[in-house]
């Protein structure tokens, strides 16, 4: 019992935490896929490595003149958390730049931006 006072106590000293690692929450993949040319698609949707927090992440879509064109609903998506969508209207062919800002449960901010073509 004294061996694991003093190893306590040799923790606390030291400032080591116990606690898990956090981690970021990185882009694992998305529909349209990163650098796709597809079809005008009604929407993207992002998959991340952990949850995020809906109400402090976003994805903007803008096009090749840097406008807006997304509707400007980012939502969650499916029951782990780690999913993000926002709809589209009707996109004329040309390419487009994905942005998205988010931050997961554990308040780490990540970021990052990728595009896609629509074809003619």
């Amino acid at each position: 019992m004294k061996t694991l006072h003093s190893f306590l106590a040799g923790v606390a000293l030291c400032g080591v935490s116990v606690l898990p690692a956090s981690a970021h929450a990185f882009l694992d993949h998305a529909v349209p896929a990163v650098g796709s040319t597809t079809g005008a698609p009604a929407g993207v949707k992002l998959w991340f490595t952990e949850a995020v927090e809906p109400a402090f992440s976003r994805i903007v879509v803008r096009d090749a003149a840097g406008a807006e064109v997304d509707c400007q609903d980012t939502r969650a998506e499916g029951k782990d958390g780690a999913a993000l969508a926002v709809s589209l209207p009707p996109l004329p062919p040309g390419t487009y730049q994905v942005a998205w800002r988010v931050v997961a449960r554990d308040t780490h901010k990540t970021q990052g931006t990728f595009p896609f073509t629509v074809r003619k």
